[in-house]
């Protein structure tokens, strides 16, 4: 069905398909009986590939990466996809309407995207009105800051999502790493990005003793941050005592690319991003000795993709880009391919390849 609606969602704007698309997913979502039929047919059923992490079951390793279900308007359909977890958000604490439009750009010849959409989201009490009730999956709120707080209060509006998510959200994704909200990669630098992760590692450990809710805190850093840098960050993240790393976000290069909106501003996310983020995870897991969780984020668009990433040094892997180019069939597959990729490395088990390639 995706081969045939592809074509049609590709001759709209990219941000118009995207909410037409959203939309469908939501409505679908609350037909009774459609999310059961979808988790049934999709849902990754083998035990080779659950693990259990901060006091949760991933049933599989592949989630859903933020920015797709920025409100989160469509668990219902996501969660029957064959996801292990899903990531929504970002959010702020106030809505905000992000940057004018148009800012989002397909790449078709290089399978990517380019986006510079600012956190345009529906603001923390929506998001939190969303994700009341039980999760069929662990579902992660990715937070950041409003474009009109200043750096210097940047912790405030950190603070704020996880006070008023931590009764509905599994855990939350501290977003220092995009390139469309000016100045907030300067949060990644080590001292700030020391006190801002344990500014929210304290407030998440205050919101446990009073939710009894398990709240682990994961950092999303950028893959333009290069050399010294970038192990001064990841030294900062595993320092403060952060449950794990996401890597990576968009990023601002344009090597390599052939389609005329590449001379986009924004950040990139897709297939140019998968050699340089297994990289990063690959550097990181080596820097931590294996001791601090990773996700593997960019350019996973099949199981060997997944899979390089994951014998790089992550736990899990997540997709966006992806999804919009290979459909939602993309999750299912990704999940029988591991298999069989763990079948061809003699593999019991998806810990077993963690690392494996390090």
């Amino acid at each position: 069905m995706y081969a045939r609606l592809k074509p049609l969602l590709f001759r709209l704007d990219a941000e118009q398909a995207h909410h037409l698309t959203l939309t469908a997913c939501a409505v679908a979502g609350r037909v009774p009986g459609v999310p059961g039929a979808l988790s049934t047919l999709n849902r990754a059923t083998s035990a080779a590939l659950g693990q259990h992490l901060w006091g949760y079951a991933f049933a599989s390793p592949l989630g859903l990466a933020a920015g797709l279900d920025k409100n989160a308007e469509a668990l219902g359909v996501f969660s029957g996809l064959g996801f292990g977890f899903l990531e929504v958000g970002t959010v702020t604490p106030r809505a905000q309407p992000g940057n004018e439009q148009p800012r989002l750009f397909r790449l078709p010849p290089d399978e990517a995207l380019i986006n510079r959409m600012g956190f345009n989201n529906q603001g923390l009490s929506v998001l939190e009105g969303r994700l009341q009730g039980r999760h069929a999956l662990p579902i992660w709120a990715n937070i950041g800051k409003n474009k009109a707080t200043p750096n210097e209060r940047a912790a405030e509006d950190y603070l704020a999502g996880v006070q008023a998510l931590s009764g509905v959200a599994d855990g939350f994704v501290v977003n220092v790493s995009s390139p469309n909200t000016p100045g907030l990669r300067a949060l990644q630098h080590a001292d700030e990005l020391f006190a801002l992760v344990s500014a929210v590692l304290g407030e998440a450990e205050r919101q446990r003793v009073q939710t009894l809710r398990l709240l682990p805190v994961l950092v999303k850093l950028a893959p333009d941050l290069t050399g010294a840098d970038f192990e001064a960050s990841v030294d900062a993240v595993q320092q403060a005592g952060a449950s794990g790393l996401i890597l990576s976000n968009t990023t601002l290069s344009r090597e390599g690319l052939s389609h005329a909106n590449r001379d986009q501003a924004g950040g990139l996310s897709g297939r140019p991003l998968t050699t340089r983020s297994t990289e990063l995870v690959r550097r990181a897991y080596l820097q931590t000795g294996g001791t601090l969780p990773i996700v593997g984020v960019g350019g996973v668009f099949s199981a060997q993709d997944a899979y390089a990433k994951i014998r790089a040094g992550a736990r899990l892997v997540e997709i966006y880009t992806a999804l919009i180019y290979e459909g939602p069939g993309l999750p299912r597959r990704i999940n029988a391919g591991l298999l069989e990729l763990l079948r061809r490395d003699g593999l019991t088990h998806i810990s077993e390849a963690v690392g494996a390639d390090a």
